[in-house]
């Protein structure tokens, strides 16, 4: 399958597994790459600059086909080192970014002079705009369905997918939600050349997280997300649990005098304890409304050579008998 996303990326399935906080590892990248997708390292996942460098050497020796690493740019005044995560995605060849957060226009200038391509995540037509106006390459258009962070405008992607399509002059993808050939399909006929699939991505056997993880994106349905810190401004979609709904009620007495002290303890450092330990109720963890559309934990590249053929029988069969 053929898109101005396959074509820029130089990857075979327009099929992009997106930045995952202590999910998107080399071992993630590669099977994904190698799958014939774009595999993404999550850069702030490693605590370090070097720890990204080795984590990008060890990704080259696994894949020789192209990945990406996701620089998230948070708010804040306590940074981390960007300038030397950039210097590691350089050095290590890369040549495709993915950045979300805040805007990336302080750090393009570096990233393009390295010939390296940038995808930067949008929640709303706005943001995506002024993504294609500071001069990236592409957009993953982010529905209200995600799992992390859907910005504050609520759409979800049967809306802003075809608005995106009717602004940008770049290509994108789209992006929450997704994770079924079926979504391909609308996605490609809303107007986007792929797809990012984030949650999906953890529930494969390649994925390095536990056990207990995968297994409870199947036990979901699509009922069993929450939006916590919405009194901050900061929304986040998350798999509920015990934590999510304590911290609920605490959002819900304190209101909008909540600050992030009082939910700190949901939401700080909790990602190692639930990712790699297993331990479910340790927080709130990002998940997407996708959960209620996964039902097994297949290969990458089932996975995504699945979604791939299965679009294009679509296409060629259900579609046409539609046309005239």
């Amino acid at each position: 399958m053929k898109t101005k996303i396959t074509e820029m990326f130089g990857i075979e399935h327009p099929v992009i597994q997106g930045g995952m906080h202590y999910v998107g590892f080399a071992e993630m990248a590669a099977a994904v790459s190698n799958a014939g997708g774009l595999g993404i390292i999550t850069g702030l996942t490693q605590k370090t600059p070097e720890d990204l460098a080795k984590e990008i050497e060890k990704c080259k020796g696994m894949t020789d086909k192209p990945f990406g690493v996701n620089l998230t740019f948070l708010p804040g005044f306590a940074a981390p080192d960007y300038p030397g995560y950039i210097k590691a995605i350089i050095d290590g060849g890369v040549k495709i970014v993915e950045t979300a957060g805040r805007s990336p226009e302080a750090y393009l200038p570096a990233l393009k002079e390295a010939g390296i391509k940038v995808i930067h995540k949008c929640t709303s037509v706005r943001h995506s705009l002024k993504a294609e106006r500071i001069g990236c390459d592409a957009v993953s258009v982010d529905g209200f369905e995600c799992g992390g962070h859907p910005g504050e405008d609520d759409i979800p992607n049967m809306i802003l997918l075809p608005r995106a399509a009717e602004e940008l002059k770049i290509p994108f993808v789209a992006s929450g939600g997704m994770g079924n050939a079926q979504q391909l399909v609308a996605a490609l006929a809303l107007g986007a050349d792929g797809i990012n699939m984030g949650t999906r991505f953890i529930a494969t056997k390649e994925a390095p997280v536990h056990q207990n993880v995968k297994q409870a994106l199947i036990d979901a349905s699509e009922l069993d997300t929450r939006l916590v810190m919405r009194p901050l401004r900061n929304t986040e979609r998350v798999l509920t649990n015990a934590a999510v709904e304590k911290m609920l009620e605490v959002e819900k007495a304190k209101g909008d005098a909540t600050t992030i002290e009082d939910v700190a303890e949901f939401v700080g450092g909790v990602y190692p304890q639930i990712m790699q330990e297993g331990t479910m109720e340790a927080g709130a963890w990002s998940c997407g409304m996708v959960a209620g559309l996964i039902h097994d934990i297949p290969t990458c590249e089932e996975l995504v050579g699945g979604i791939v053929r299965e679009a294009e029988e679509i296409i060629k069969g259900r579609m046409q008998q539609f046309a005239s």
